[in-house]
């Protein structure tokens, strides 16, 4: 059964061509409209589907489409045609603090993002200490997150994600960020949730990673899928793509 079914979806960005600071010059860039922008296409005709249970790994060169594509499976982007479904509630972590209020207390967020994440409050209070165990920050919990570092940031998101018990993942480099042990703590986590049946999407150049925990990936190039099937041929295919071949 499917957990993610992605049908033809395409998603393009207007690129301004120069910068406009005076009512003159956006009266002539009215008037030179066809001018003003190129259209740049981040995802063309893209279609896949993602098993439950499954772990895909994402993988290309920097603007090929990866961040764009979660984005958008995340909701956060709408693909100009096209559709995406997703079956059971979702986790993403796409940047470091969306969805996170700076001028809140560490521990005002971590009930804020849980609501996002479908929580109510009485669930929260159950897992409110594990959530700061796990990422620990419990000495911080009062403190406002704006004065956050971003590996702090990352920790308190990624504790508050997993808690929630999601049934999707959607992951863009969460793994880069934070010191060493609390990244093997991350990776160990997301392994203990493959063995338990979750759905992973997981964008990364780390290529280790991506071999380890996921059976299969995809390949972008300039927002079309070159392979997909078996994470190692297609790491191999990654490779001679970046050596031109």
């Amino acid at each position: 059964m499917s957990a993610i079914i992605v049908d033809n979806i395409s998603k393009k960005f207007r690129i301004p061509h120069e910068k406009k600071n005076t009512v003159f010059q956006n009266i002539v860039g009215l008037i030179k409209r066809q001018f003003d922008y190129e259209e740049f296409w981040a995802l063309k005709d893209v279609s896949f589907e993602v098993n439950k249970g499954e772990a895909l790994g994402i993988i290309g060169r920097n603007g090929s489409g990866k961040s764009t594509l979660l984005k958008i499976l995340a909701r956060v982007l709408y693909s100009d045609s096209g559709s995406v479904a997703l079956d059971g509630k979702v986790a993403s972590f796409l940047e470091l603090g969306v969805g996170f209020q700076p001028e809140l207390t560490a521990k005002e967020n971590v009930y804020i993002y849980s609501s996002i994440l479908g929580l109510r409050r009485k669930q929260v209070d159950r897992i409110y200490d594990d959530i700061f165990d796990f990422a620990e920050l419990k000495k911080f919990e009062t403190m406002k997150l704006k004065n956050f570092s971003s590996g702090m940031t990352l920790r308190l998101a990624f504790a508050t994600a997993i808690h929630a018990n999601p049934d999707t993942f959607l992951i863009d480099e969460v793994f880069a960020v934070g010191d060493e042990a609390f990244k093997k703590k991350c990776r160990d986590k997301m392994s203990q949730f493959k063995a338990e049946g979750k759905t992973i999407v997981f964008v990364s150049h780390a290529l280790d990673t991506v071999k380890a925990l996921c059976q299969r990936s995809m390949l972008l190039n300039e927002g079309r899928i070159v392979t997909m099937g078996d994470t190692e041929k297609v790491i191999n295919d990654y490779l001679a793509l970046l050596q031109g071949k």
